[in-house]
């Protein structure tokens, strides 16, 4: 029956059905909401959307998502010593996320984030032909005389 269409106008339909009771179950907890408000005698407390905190373990995991290690090489050895460091990252971050996870990992605050994307190249060894994949790295400058330990 996909080809007619009519899955997708029944899965829309559903769809459409699910967004309204929501709605209207939104609507019927602002009204409540009012009334508890109106009513002082009664002081009733009414649920509403609590919002739990972020664990700090799921800070650092999304953190951890974003700055994958450090990328450790001659010449960023010699980069960490003016203060320097660089990091591969997620193909998908950018300088912000970079600076916040940067912070939540090292906490040290970061005067400037530059980021490298290098591609992916094709190579020949031993007869193979092969791609040496590309990566994403960050180059991420701290203030002088701060320090990061990479353990």
């Amino acid at each position: 029956m996909a080809i007619f269409g009519f899955k997708k106008r029944k899965d829309e339909k559903l769809e459409q059905n699910a967004e309204a009771s929501k709605t209207s179950v939104d609507k019927k907890i602002n009204t409540k909401a009012r009334v508890a408000k109106k009513t002082d005698k009664a002081q009733k407390v009414v649920a509403s959307k609590v919002v739990a905190p972020k664990l700090q373990s799921e800070v650092d995991s999304s953190a951890a998502s974003i700055i994958i290690h450090p990328r450790i090489t001659e010449k960023s050895g010699v980069m960490s010593q003016s203060g320097v460091y660089t990091f591969e990252i997620s193909k998908n971050s950018n300088k912000a996320m970079v600076k916040k996870a940067f912070v939540t990992l090292y906490k040290v605050q970061p005067v400037r984030v530059a980021i490298v994307n290098t591609p992916a190249k094709k190579v020949f060894v031993r007869g193979r032909r092969g791609v040496v994949s590309g990566i994403k790295k960050a180059v991420v400058t701290v203030k002088k005389g701060e320090k990061i330990d990479f353990v």
